[in-house]
């Protein structure tokens, strides 16, 4: 189960992200940020993966692809962190 939950501000979106990025919400997830990047404004998108406790390859896919596109990150976890850290550096590790 994965629940999204997106809060905007003048200057920014954040999509909190609850549960596990796996299987079929990785294609939920990926309809949301599509239809949400084709009205992007000047808004920073920010993705609050705080409260995810697991994110398979597809899910790490599709974070690699929206932290392209522009989209930070914020984690609290040693997983998360560092699944992260391999997504934002393309797996190089830093």
């Amino acid at each position: 189960m994965l629940k999204i939950t997106i809060s905007e501000t003048e200057t920014e979106t954040r999509w909190i992200l609850q549960g596990r990025l796996v299987g079929p919400w990785v294609p939920e997830l990926r309809s949301c940020w599509k239809k949400w990047h084709r009205t992007q404004t000047e808004q920073v998108c920010v993705g609050d993966l705080n409260d995810v406790t697991f994110i398979d390859e597809s899910g790490q896919r599709l974070l690699r692809a929206i932290c392209k596109k522009g989209a930070q990150f914020v984690a609290n976890g040693i997983y998360t962190k560092h699944l992260l850290d391999m997504v934002t550096t393309d797996g190089k590790g830093g």
